[in-house]
């Protein structure tokens, strides 16, 4: 194991988890693999170039060997990952217990800069009001570890801390026992799913974070804002800031496989999941409150709660909490079971609560009577947390969007047209597409009737917006409050939902205005689409129509940005840019208009699909961008990364609201300059453009990736492509960015940096310190050039080289890596020098300090994979060899991590 970066005191610990764990994994390996396996893997794991070792011992290997000798090395990764994770969590303990100063990220930093600033309480709480942060989870298929992986995962986590506990031999021991138990069953348990993973699954891997961490973390961090906010203000009130939100189950862009029942599907176990969680902590609740008349007085409304109870026993005649409990309980176990979550109740199934805010009126008259009647900590503790978690997640647990390509939405509307003898809508040019639709929303005449037999993707289209209908009737409003455009880029697009909204029963005609029961949300994604956005939305917002929808939406338009299609349509530094110039616009067009803006940003957790640090994400936003207003999308394996524990959730939930305050409230930071901006956008797009649409470059990338192997292996119920792989506009950002992670090349985020900068400099002899002063001081740049650092720091051309040569035409294959390796040595240089550094990850050790722990792996795996993967092109139905590229994907993207 290479660790020369492990030599600071403060890694003692990482270095003894890594050790500990190391030994029980070879004390596994040492009683169920083959000691040529074992001896193998000790030499890979000190190895700088492992494809030469690979290449000559595959010969000599069994398959089952092989597989063996994968499974191993993947789990090397992983449980490395777990040790970073944890040493992460004891230095911030640490820093707490030393009383060090508050990390940015943290409210307690975000309420000190506040106060630095001088920002008045009544501002504060102003924006407190209006401030809505929303990680949106959704179900992109990154995440290549099944959950039984992660439910073994979870236990060493948790298993590890215990190792400094340790004050005996014996304890030790044990301790070494059971690590060895649980890696047992992580060897013996299979990486990856020999099945698709159906809408289902992905539906109920979604919620499961909840109970996971989410039930925990939220509370805590609004205990946290509380805390902190009212001691720097005395008379603050925390509203409901943040609220999770999801797309599993109505994100239909794509994938087939979403439906009516899907979405029904999706509320049902969002109630199963939210009323157990309910049903769990009033159950607690009941046991802490044994509170006696003869001891406490108790409000009015609490003996009126109490005089319901159906709680009879004798020995609670004397306690009206708890009978008020057993009445709250019971009442709500009966809307469990009016919502399609039956529920076992010891205190029987009472009246169904009308709605959330009726089971929280009741908790809050318990509240209110502990407060009011000496009981302070009592009303402060878990009744708190339930109220808290009630009032944002209510009976519907978190709100669902939908989503579908403008495309599916002008095939319905265009089809409502022709049954109703209108005009042939997919053949008008746009601005009579925007007449006719105007036209058909200005009255209440439907077009849609039951009496036509309409196509089955129209009756599906249509099922979706009536089932969601229903669920905003049966769950409250917030259950449902999002209808996404993807790949939207005409006016006539938002028009187009509309109608379908109209023809649903989701929009309204009140006293000739209209109102709408969801947000019509538009998602610029490619390049062009987001330097259109502005003229869209500048038809829309000149339309007195479309004025008063957004007037019935609370004044607020929501404007999704895609940085995964525009990054895949012309690079990581002409989508940035893109995107902020986007921003800059928008945010200007609503000043013009008096609407208020909310921008939900389409990240992924790769750097080339918008990934990296959130909370230097959201800071590096232009001005104006934000105003308390946010949401972000959260999938794949990002999911596991930074929710799959309630301490990492609370952290960064943490970090994306004191990011939003800051960024709404603290000066603005600078714009970077736009003629340097524009210089790089430009050229660096040409340069990418000119690689990506090169002769046979598609046909290098099939054979140099494992793309078409990662659209077999089951990640999730999406297609790979829309169409097809054989073109670059057909294949999903997703695979794209995925499969240039696997070849350790990480091109989207980074080709066409270094020409652009050094045509720059060609041009101007002063831009490299014009370049390096907006490195120091310009917050979008800086974080640009971090998340592009990062990148660069795993990407490793002998590894890709071996990739290189799977090309089946030699020299034409040689050329283009000759032409990508070129551009990786040139962008390179231009980032040290701009950083003005020598080395990658000068100013990040922790991630330099990972990434030396997980290499060694990482680059065997890489091997492995491509020994595989030419095999494989050696014999095409050999499944064996498959399933092994297969586990090698895995655990590639297991070890890396920020893959999709």
């Amino acid at each position: 194991m290479q660790l020369s970066l492990l030599n600071n005191p403060k890694d003692a610990e990482l270095l003894a988890d890594a050790e500990f764990m190391t030994a029980s994994l070879y004390a596994v390996l040492d009683n169920h693999a083959d000691e040529i396996v074992v001896n193998a893997l000790k030499i890979l794991a000190n190895a700088q170039d492992s494809s030469k070792i690979i290449t000559e011992l595959l010969p000599s290997l069994s398959d089952e060997q092989t597989e063996n000798l994968i499974t191993a090395v993947g789990i090397f990764a992983q449980i490395l990952n777990i040790a970073e994770d944890v040493h992460h969590e004891r230095r911030r303990l640490v820093h707490e217990q030393q009383g060090s100063a508050a990390q940015d990220g943290s409210i307690a930093e975000t309420v000190r800069k506040l106060q630095a600033e001088q920002i008045a309480q009544e501002v504060v709480q102003d924006v407190l009001n209006h401030t809505l942060v929303s990680p949106v989870l959704t179900a992109h298929p990154t995440e290549v570890q099944r959950q039984a992986v992660l439910v073994s995962h979870r236990k060493i986590r948790e298993l590890l801390p215990r190792r400094e506990l340790c004050r005996s031999a014996d304890e030790m021991s044990e301790l070494q026992r059971e690590m060895n138990i649980v890696l047992l069953t992580l060897w013996q348990t299979s990486e990856t799913r020999h099945f698709k993973l159906s809408v289902q699954s992905e539906i109920q891997n979604g919620v499961n974070i909840f109970p996971r961490s989410f039930f925990s973390a939220l509370p805590r961090v609004y205990r946290d804002m509380e805390k902190h906010f009212q001691a720097a203000y005395p008379q603050i009130r925390i509203p409901d800031v943040l609220k999770i939100g999801g797309w599993i189950g109505g994100d239909r862009d794509g994938n087939p496989f979403v439906s009516a029942q899907t979405l029904r599907d999706a509320f049902r176990h969002h109630a199963n999941t939210a009323f157990h969680y309910y049903r769990r902590e009033l159950d607690a609740l009941y046991q802490e409150l044994p509170l006696s008349i003869r001891r406490v007085n108790v409000s009015d409304g609490v003996l009126v709660l109490s005089a319901k109870t159906p709680d009879t026993e004798v020995a609670r005649q004397e306690e009206p909490y708890r009978r008020a409990v057993a009445y709250v309980m019971a009442r709500m176990v009966g809307k469990a079971h009016e919502l399609g979550a039956p529920l076992g109740c010891r205190f029987g199934v009472g009246e169904p609560y009308a709605d959330a805010a009726e089971f929280l009126r009741d908790l809050r008259t318990l509240q209110n009577s502990l407060r009011d009647n000496r009981s302070e900590a009592l009303a402060n503790g878990r009744i708190a947390d339930i109220i808290r978690t009630a009032s944002v997640c209510g009976f519907h647990l978190m709100p669902l969007d939908l989503r579908q390509h403008a495309e599916k939405h002008a095939n319905v509307v265009a089809e409502l047209f022709q049954a109703a003898d209108l005009e042939d809508y997919l053949r008008l040019p746009e601005n009579e597409k925007q007449a006719v639709l105007l036209r058909e929303l200005q009255h209440q005449r439907p077009l849609y009737t039951p009496f036509i037999a309409y196509s089955e993707e129209t009756q599906r289209e249509l099922a979706i917006f009536h089932e969601a209908r229903k669920i905003k009737d049966a769950f409250g409003e917030d259950a449902i409050t999002q209808s996404i455009i993807s790949n939207c880029e005409q006016p006539s697009d938002l028009l187009a939902l509309a109608l379908i909204l109209k023809e649903t029963g989701l929009l309204a005609l009140r006293d000739g205005q209209p109102e709408s029961r969801i947000n019509i949300v538009p998602l610029f994604e490619t390049i062009e689409a987001l330097a259109n956005a502005v003229p869209v939305m500048q038809t829309l917002f000149s339309n007195d129509w479309y004025r008063a929808l957004v007037a019935s939406r609370d004044n607020i338009q929501e404007i999704m940005l895609g940085y995964s299609d525009s990054n895949k349509d012309g690079g990581y530094i002409s989508s940035t840019w893109g995107l902020y110039q986007a921003e800059i616009g928008l945010v200007r067009l609503f000043r013009q208009h008096n609407i208020r803006i909310r921008l939900f940003h389409g990240r992924g957790g790769s750097v080339g699909r918008g990934g990296g640090p959130s909370y230097q994400a959201i800071l590096a936003q232009p001005a104006g961008s934000v105003g308390g207003q946010i949401r972000i999308t959260e999938q794949g394996e990002v999911l596991t990364a930074k929710y799959g524990d309630d301490s990492n959730a609370q952290h960064n939930l943490a970090a994306l609201v004191a990011a939003t305050l800051e960024a709404t409230l603290l000066p603005a930071a600078p714009d970077p300059d736009v003629k340097l901006m524009n210089a790089l956008s430009e050229s660096s797009f040409a340069h990418y453009r000119a690689l990506i649409t090169r002769q046979g470059f598609i046909d290098y990338f099939l054979q140099t990736s494992p793309i078409e192997q990662i659209a077999s292996l089951n990640l999730g119920s999406r297609p790979a492509s829309r169409k097809t792989l054989a073109r670059i506009q057909d294949l999903r950002a997703i695979p794209w960015v995925f499969s240039w992670t696997q070849n350790r090349l990480m091109l989207p985020a980074w080709y066409g940096f270094g020409s652009a900068v050094q045509e720059l400099c060609e041009q101007d002899s002063g831009s490299l310190k014009m370049l390096q002063q907006h490195a120091q001081e310009n917050r979008f740049f800086r974080a640009m050039l971090s998340n592009m650092e990062q990148v660069m720091a795993k990407t490793d051309l002998t590894l890709a080289e071996h990739y290189a040569a799977l090309s089946q035409d030699n020299e034409h294959g040689a050329d283009i890596f000759a032409t990508i390796k070129a551009e990786y040595q040139r962008s390179l240089k231009a980032l040290l020098d701009i950083l003005q550094t020598e080395t990658l990850l000068a100013d990040n050790r922790p991630l330099a300090r990972s990434l030396a722990l997980r290499i060694p792996y990482l680059n065997a795996l890489g091997g492995l994979q491509v020994a595989l993967l030419r095999k494989l092109r050696q014999e095409p139905n050999n499944e064996r060899v498959l399933q092994m590229v297969h586990q090698t994907i895995n655990g590639v993207a297991q070890g890396l991590r920020n893959t999709g």
